[in-house]
């Protein structure tokens, strides 16, 4: 059990790429939501910077204006550094900059080159939470130069994303968590599949759909549409799938949904550094079956709480889905509650803290 050995001053600035309840931001919101509730219920003192017309109204904000960052995962490998005019990104931690004097620790949550940049410069300590995999080769040169001149302020979620950076570093693995008091536990639910999470290529959504139109199983697909083109394109390529779109829900609306379906299908194409999803559908005693690719293949125990099937099969996706009867949903709340509780998330971020502050 970890103790509480000093009560932190924690600011927290935003991903960059659009307000906080949006849902441009992805799974970032989700994690920072989650992290700043269990800091606040453990008497920390937070306050958070993020971009003007953020809506997380029971969250301690301070909205700055400016023009929004570009998002990493649109942009080449070789792509220069880029900021907008009115920057944002710039913005945030201009503020960040001049209140530094009262707190003890900056949490980055934006995957973005200028905050790694940028902590030599500051007088307070950084800590720096890595949302993805490697993108981008300025990015992943400044992140490697701040894990050796910083060591142990870059955190990853998952080894299969500290991989794709190849850090000579020891770095901190941190999982992630949710307050699994949101979702509610179905034992018995309808002949239906679920997709959640951005409607963008890298995401592998139209894999999903190939699955429910071979099978039949209708699939209930949450989550903001990134890539209007894409979504388009899936919508023409599958005409004949069983698929209903219900937009980007909150997190009651979603688990309504996901608890009712009888597994969560996780078809990334790009290596996903953790995958809050299938933490979620877990909750929900709903079993995930995703590609054995990047950070679900760290969460799913395969057999027992969903399957991992060969990257970019859909023949194994349809596989699995013949093979959900083995499950037994109990098991799926139970890694929840046990492995991604916020109690479990709060100790290993307190812990990341404290050992960068030699606490």
């Amino acid at each position: 059990m970890t103790v509480s050995v000093k009560t932190l001053k924690l600011l927290f600035v935003s991903t960059p790429v659009g307000p906080l309840g949006s849902g441009i931001g992805g799974g970032v919101e989700l994690t920072l939501y989650n992290i700043a509730q269990e800091m606040i219920r453990r008497s920390h003192q937070l306050q958070i910077v993020a971009p003007v017309g953020s809506t997380w109204n029971d969250l301690p904000l301070v909205q700055i204006p400016g023009n929004l960052q570009i998002i990493a995962q649109t942009q080449e490998r070789t792509a220069p550094v880029t900021m907008p005019e009115n920057s944002l990104l710039a913005n945030m931690w201009d503020y960040a900059r001049q209140v530094q004097g009262d707190y003890d620790l900056i949490v980055n949550f934006a995957y973005d080159w200028l905050p790694f940049y940028l902590a030599p410069f500051f007088d307070c300590a950084i800590a720096h939470l890595v949302s993805m995999g490697s993108l981008n080769n300025p990015l992943d040169q400044i992140i490697k130069q701040v894990a050796k001149q910083f060591p142990r302020t870059i955190g990853f979620h998952t080894q299969a994303q500290a991989a794709t950076f190849a850090l000579e570093q020891q770095y901190p693995l941190l999982s992630n968590g949710i307050d699994v008091s949101l979702y509610d536990f179905c034992s018995k639910p309808k002949q239906q599949l679920a997709w959640v999470g951005r409607i963008a290529p890298e995401k592998g959504l139209e894999d999903a759909v190939a699955a429910s139109q071979i099978t039949n199983v209708p699939l209930k697909i949450m989550g903001k549409i990134q890539d209007d083109l894409y979504w388009q394109k899936i919508n023409r390529d599958y005409p004949n799938a069983p698929l209903e779109y219900l937009g980007f829900l909150s997190t009651n609306q979603m688990q309504e949904v996901l608890r009712q379906c009888r597994a969560l299908l996780m078809t990334p194409h790009w290596v996903e550094a953790f995958g809050n999803v299938a933490i979620e559908s877990l909750a929900c005693g709903v079993p995930v079956i995703s590609y054995r690719r990047g950070g679900p293949s760290e969460i799913i125990q395969d057999g027992k709480t969903g399957f991992l099937v060969e990257p970019d099969s859909v023949a194994g996706l349809i596989a699995a889905i013949a093979r959900l009867d083995k499950i037994d949903r109990y098991a799926c709340r139970q890694q929840a509650e046990t492995e991604f509780s916020l109690k479990a998330l709060g100790d290993r971020f307190e812990n990341w803290f404290y050992k960068i502050l030699d606490i």
